[in-house]
C-alpha cells in the first residue's frame, strides 16, 4: 500500500474510533452537518478534560508565579483594532475559475490550480477570518463585535486588573483556557482545522534583557508536557519561523510540529511577542525593583487543545495486532482508568459483588466504567479502543469458589493483556501505582 494510502487509512480508522466508541460526532450531523465543526462525546469529552487538567497542573497550580482567567469571549472592538485584527487579519482566498469552489491559497496541493478538479484559481484576495456579529436590540442601532480568534487578547486586556489585585512580580504569567474561532476557508484534516477550537495559552511578562532565558526555559517545558500526555516525540520535530515569515508582533517563532498522517503540521507554538500588545493597548507595570514604569516583553507558548487531542489519539493508536486494534493511552489521560464487569450478568451475587468493587474504585478515581455488555472478550475489546488500562472481573472465585482467591478480583493489563489476581483490599494502592 502507498504511503498516502497508509495515511488516509489511519485517519479513517481514527474516525472511524472517535464515532463508534463516543468520542467525536460531527457537529449538527443529523442535519447534514457543519463543515468545520465537531461535537465530543462522553469519552472524547473525557479525554480533552483530562488533557487540560494535566496543562493546568504542570503551568498553572503547580506554580507560584502563574495567575489564571477566563475572559469573556465576545470583547469591545477596540480591542481587535488595536491588536491588529480588524485590519490585518486575513489570508489569502482563491476562487477554482471552473467549479468555483474556494480555497486558502497557501493550502493548495498544486500552487495555482484547484484541489478538486484541477482547473486555474483565480488572483487572491484577502479574506478577514473573524467571525462578526451584532450587538444591540434593534439592528440600526446595533455595534459590530466579533467572536475572539485568539485568547490572547482577553489576556493582555486584564494585564492591568491581575497586577492591580494580586501585585506579582515580573517575571510572572497569566494563562487561560477557552474558546477561539475562526472562519476557516477549507476547514480539514477533522479537528485539526476547524472553525471553532479551544487553546491553552500563558502570557509571561519578563524584563526585555531576560526573554531569551525564558524562551527557551518553555521551550523545555513544553517538550516535557508533550511526553507526559503521550505524545509519540519521535513525530515532534522543533521548526524556526523564518523572519520573513514572522507573525508582526514576533520577534522569534519556534512551532512544534506532528507527523499527522496528512503532512507534518504546527501542533503547538511558542513566540516571543516582544512588547507588541501592552503597548497597543498602553499599559505599563510600576516597577518597584527598579524605580519608574516599563512594558514588559511577553513570552507565549500556545498550545491548540484538538490538536493535541488528535495527536494523541495518532499516538496512541496500536494495530501492532490487526484483530486487536486498541488506543494505549496513558492513565494519566485514558477516559476511563478501569472498567469493572461481573464474569456474568444473569448472577445476581456476582453483580452484587461488581457494584461494591465499582462504588469503591468510582469514589476513589472517578473515571471507573462498568461493563456487562456482552461476553468477557467482548467487553475487553470494547475497553482496549476506548484506551481503558485495566479490566477488573468479579467471578465465582471472588465469592469463594476457591477459598485461597477468596476477595480477590483478576485485573487484566491492557497492553500486555496479562491477568493477575488481586484483593480487593489493595486495588486501590495496585492502580495508583500504575498512575
Amino acid at each position: 500500500m502507498a504511503q498516502n494510502e497508509q495515511n488516509n487509512d489511519l485517519m479513517e480508522k481514527i474516525v472511524s474510533l472517535c464515532k463508534r466508541r463516543g468520542f467525536i460526532y460531527q457537529g449538527s450531523e443529523i442535519y447534514g452537518g457543519l463543515a468545520g465543526t465537531f461535537d465530543y462525546a462522553h469519552y472524547g469529552l473525557a479525554l480533552k478534560n483530562n488533557i487540560k487538567n494535566s496543562w493546568w497542573k504542570k503551568f498553572v497550580d503547580s506554580r507560584r508565579d502563574m495567575y489564571g482567567i477566563d475572559a469573556s469571549i465576545i470583547m469591545n472592538s477596540k480591542v481587535w483594532e488595536a491588536s491588529g485584527h480588524v485590519a490585518g487579519f486575513s489570508d489569502p482566498l482563491v476562487e477554482c475559475t471552473k467549479c468555483k469552489r474556494r480555497f486558502r491559497e497557501d493550502t493548495l496541493k498544486e500552487k495555482g490550480k484547484c484541489d478538486d478538479c484541477g482547473s486555474p484559481v483565480g488572483m487572491p484576495r484577502q479574506f478577514n477570518m473573524m467571525f462578526a456579529t451584532q450587538i444591540g436590540a434593534m439592528e440600526d442601532s446595533s455595534t459590530t463585535v466579533y467572536l475572539r480568534p485568539e485568547t490572547a487578547q482577553g489576556i493582555f486586556v486584564n494585564f492591568k486588573n491581575t497586577v492591580d489585585s494580586f501585585h506579582p512580580k515580573l517575571p510572572f504569567g497569566i494563562a487561560q483556557i477557552g474558546k477561539a474561532f475562526r472562519n476557516e476557508i477549507t476547514p480539514r484534516d477533522f479537528i485539526f482545522r476547524v472553525r471553532e477550537f479551544e487553546q491553552m495559552e500563558i502570557e509571561y511578562f519578563v524584563r526585555e534583557n531576560d526573554w531569551h532565558k525564558y524562551f527557551e526555559y518553555f521551550k523545555d517545558e513544553m517538550l516535557e508536557w508533550m511526553e507526559s500526555v503521550g505524545i509519540d516525540m519521535n513525530k515532534v520535530h522543533e521548526l524556526e519561523v523564518e523572519i520573513g515569515d514572522l507573525a508582526h508582533y514576533s520577534k522569534r517563532t519556534m512551532d512544534f510540529e506532528f507527523e499527522y498522517p496528512f503532512g507534518k503540521k504546527e501542533l503547538f507554538g511558542l513566540a516571543y511577542r516582544q512588547d507588541f500588545d501592552l503597548k497597543n493597548h498602553g499599559l505599563e507595570y510600576q516597577d518597584e525593583e527598579n524605580g519608574g514604569k516599563l512594558t514588559p516583553h511577553v513570552i507565549e507558548p500556545t498550545f491548540g487543545v484538538d490538536r493535541a487531542v488528535l495527536a494523541v489519539l495518532l499516538s496512541a493508536y496500536n494495530e501492532e495486532d490487526p484483530e486487536r486494534p486498541f488506543l494505549k493511552l496513558k492513565p494519566n489521560i485514558a477516559p476511563v482508568i478501569c472498567a469493572v464487569s461481573p464474569l456474568l450478568k444473569n448472577k445476581p451475587e456476582l453483580v452484587e459483588k461488581a457494584e461494591m468493587v465499582f462504588g469503591m474504585l468510582k469514589a476513589e478515581f472517578g473515571r471507573v466504567a462498568y461493563d456487562d455488555n456482552g461476553n468477557i472478550g467482548k467487553r475487553y475489546r470494547r475497553q482496549d479502543e476506548i484506551g481503558t488500562p485495566y479490566c477488573i472481573v468479579v467471578d465465582f472465585d471472588t465469592l469463594g469458589e476457591n477459598p485461597d482467591l477468596l476477595d480477590t478480583v483478576t485485573i487484566r493489563d491492557r497492553d500486555t493483556g496479562n491477568q493477575e489476581r488481586v484483593k480487593i483490599s489493595d486495588l486501590i494502592s495496585k492502580i495508583k501505582e500504575q498512575m
